[in-house]
């Protein structure tokens, strides 16, 4: 017994469109980009995560950067692999003949079989002994602390990287739920299509994503609004590179309409919500998390449409993989996870 516990390994894996974060014995070990940079001549993986992060949108002809995850599931399979075996071997994982490698992976709910399927696939391809699989809103649940096993309903709204994850849960199961691809990447393509447009200036992917970070916002009006922030692109109208300052109240309009999307699918959640678990929620509130859940003001704009409580997770970014990790410590308990037998 004690041979076979020196040798199995226990994995929560956070695979989401924009970072992957693993959980190993309570922490977390990886907290890394979703990327890989490839040799084009050789196809040999030449950096993952962060190192591959820094090479985005900068390489030359012989090196590709791949984001393997589109919409919260797997898009380019081998890059997925590559990806994945590169993070295992961050966690400090050594591939041994007789390792147990065990992993509960977390996926979007609106995933369709096929997408299950190559998820299990990518697990086996990294020699993962026991793969189970959990839905992101009940991953998300459990990692603020909700008790998902009692009769109570509870509104989860995960705003991730590839897609936004509304659902009600009760009695360890999802009762309804709305799964959209709009979220973080869209909030970023918005950003850069506006300062396209506005400005005269193109952009790409890293600097959207930081001008998101530091003067995102869901409101035009905020009571302590951050200062304007400078960014540099290239001038579309001479070609030369040019710096502008960018105000919380741009992103707010650039932002406008995919938040109005997440707005429309939190009402038609709560319009599918069976009549006793509405009262719950009109008493428990809402539950932002996520990364999307930090954009300034969002919980005023949602609590406004909705006329309800929204609260924002302690920690959102690492709330769904900390779920995923009491999920690994209760594999034989929870019923909600999906493990290969019954897809």
């Amino acid at each position: 017994m004690k041979l076979f516990s020196f040798f199995s390994q226990e994995l929560a894996i956070d695979l989401g469109t924009a970072n992957t974060l693993i959980i190993q014995d309570g922490t977390i070990v990886v907290d890394e980009p979703s990327i890989v940079a490839i040799d084009r001549r050789t196809g040999e993986t030449i950096a993952v995560g962060m190192k591959a992060m820094q090479m985005h949108e900068k390489t030359h002809e012989n090196i590709k950067t791949v984001r393997p995850l589109k919409d919260g599931v797997i898009a380019d399979f081998q890059a997925a692999e590559s990806m994945i075996e590169g993070m295992i071997r961050m966690a400090g994982q050594k591939r041994k003949f007789f390792t147990h490698l065990k992993m509960v992976i977390c996926i979007p709910s609106g995933i369709t079989e096929v997408e299950k399927r190559a998820v299990f696939d990518s697990a086996d391809h990294v020699d993962s002994k026991e793969t189970y699989l959990i839905h992101e809103p009940m991953a998300a649940a459990l990692g603020i602390g909700l008790d998902v096993e009692e009769p109570i309903g509870n509104m989860i709204i995960d705003i991730g990287g590839g897609t936004t994850e509304i659902a009600v849960i009760a009695l360890s199961g999802i009762v309804c739920d709305q799964s959209i691809r709009t979220a973080g990447d869209e909030f970023n393509d918005d950003i850069m299509n506006y300062m396209k447009r506005q400005h005269n200036i193109l952009i790409g992917e890293r600097t959207a994503e930081a001008i998101k970070i530091n003067v995102g916002s869901a409101l035009s009006e905020l009571e302590n609004p951050p200062e304007d922030y400078a960014i540099n692109g290239r001038d579309l109208m001479t070609g030369i590179p040019k710096q502008i300052l960018v105000s919380y109240t741009e992103v707010a309009s650039a932002l406008d309409k995919s938040i109005s999307k997440v707005e429309d699918a939190i009402l038609r959640a709560l319009e599918a919500t069976p009549p006793e678990l509405a009262s719950d929620i009109y008493k428990t509130g809402l539950y932002l998390t996520g990364g999307g859940a930090l954009l300034r003001g969002l919980d005023k704009r949602i609590g406004a449409k909705t006329k309800l409580p929204v609260h924002i997770a302690e920690d959102p970014l690492r709330a769904v993989v900390r779920g995923t990790g009491k999920a690994l410590k209760n594999t034989d308990t929870y019923s909600f996870l999906i493990d290969r037998k019954s897809v």
